[in-house]
């Protein structure tokens, strides 16, 4: 039984192996848009005040340089959780139209860098589009895939791309951990109702 599995998942494409294997970085099925005679449920506007009142982390995700690149790749990111125990996943949403999760996609892996609450302009480097975002940055390899591990970052978390699903203008990126650490007992960097935050004494 376990070997027709392993010849399944070969026929498929699927990891049998430590290896990265390529991922579509934008898998394009049919969506369904509101039509020109519908009303919209809620306008964007309104959904990001209303969404805005839940309050969450921020991270920067990583990835080494591959061929053509001209360095590592980041983004900031607030739409990240942990997903599964067994085995361990971990999930972080990206926008359709990211120039960085192409890159993302190429190299099959990435580093969840979980901001601490003093870190706030080390987002905003992240934040940029088109940057040299790793400018004066201090990292080092992430000990499984090589990410960036960016210094100083309470915690992070290693990963090979496991899935990549659609999430309307969005692309749901599911990772499986390979390792991960903690730092210290630093606060986190919050966001909340379009700025950053952090814990009460």
């Amino acid at each position: 039984m376990a070997a027709t599995v392993v010849r399944y998942l070969r026929s498929v494409g699927s990891a049998t192996s430590a290896e990265p294997v390529p991922v579509d970085a934008h898998p394009r099925p049919h969506l369904r848009a509101v039509g020109a005679d519908e009303r919209a449920p809620v306008g964007p506007a309104e959904f990001r005040a209303v969404l805005g009142n839940f309050a969450s982390g921020v991270t920067v995700i990583t990835a080494p340089g591959g061929d053509g690149d001209a360095g590592p790749a980041g983004f900031a990111c607030q739409s990240f959780a942990s997903l599964s125990l067994e085995p361990p996943l971990v999930t972080f949403m990206v926008a359709r139209t990211s120039t960085t999760w192409p890159r993302i996609a190429r190299a099959g892996v990435f580093c969840v860098n979980v901001l601490g609450a003093d870190q706030g302009e080390l987002c905003r480097a992240f934040a940029v589009s088109g940057a040299d975002k790793f400018a004066g940055v201090d990292h080092a390899p992430a000990p499984v895939t090589g990410s960036p591990r960016l210094a100083g970052v309470p915690a992070w978390i290693d990963c090979r791309v496991h899935a990549v699903h659609t999430g309307g203008d969005h692309l749901i990126v599911v990772g499986r951990v390979e390792a991960l650490g903690a730092e210290g007992e630093g606060d986190p960097l919050l966001f909340h109702r379009g700025r950053f935050s952090r814990l009460a004494p």
